[in-house]
């Protein structure tokens, strides 16, 4: 019986494991960046339109997580392409990065500090 509960608990460590190893979803600094990227794959402004007004990144598009079509709205997007996000500070683009993770993209990636990190290290913002 302790033989059967052992290889029970060690089959879900496993698992469990072997879920977080495959994630899709990475995290990069606005140094690891390079503008010419947005030029080949989308980036995505996870920001509120009102927000997005304010300032973005060069060639991001908006898609607000927090809008009830955000998912239908992020399903136009190639699953299978490199797609990068980012929001004011980080915490809602990681948000809609697990969310794209659970729709099944294959490079997600999320770009640490957002808006504010960009705007901090005197980056070009578009209006």
């Amino acid at each position: 019986m302790r033989y059967l509960l052992y290889v029970i608990v060690l089959g879900c460590g496993f698992i469990l494991f072997s879920n977080q190893a495959n994630a899709q979803v990475k995290t990069k600094s606005i140094e690891e960046y390079k503008l010419k990227k947005a030029d080949k794959f989308p980036l995505i402004d996870v920001r509120t339109p009102d927000e997005y007004r304010e300032g973005h990144l060069p060639n991001a598009e908006n898609v607000n997580v927090l809008d009830e079509a955000f998912v239908e709205k992020i399903q136009a997007y190639n699953k299978r392409k490199r797609i990068y996000l980012y929001c004011r500070s980080g915490g809602r683009s990681l948000r809609a990065s697990k969310i794209l993770d659970s729709l099944g993209f294959k490079k997600v990636i999320n770009l640490d500090g957002g808006f504010n990190a960009w705007s901090e290290a005197g980056k070009k913002i578009e209006n």
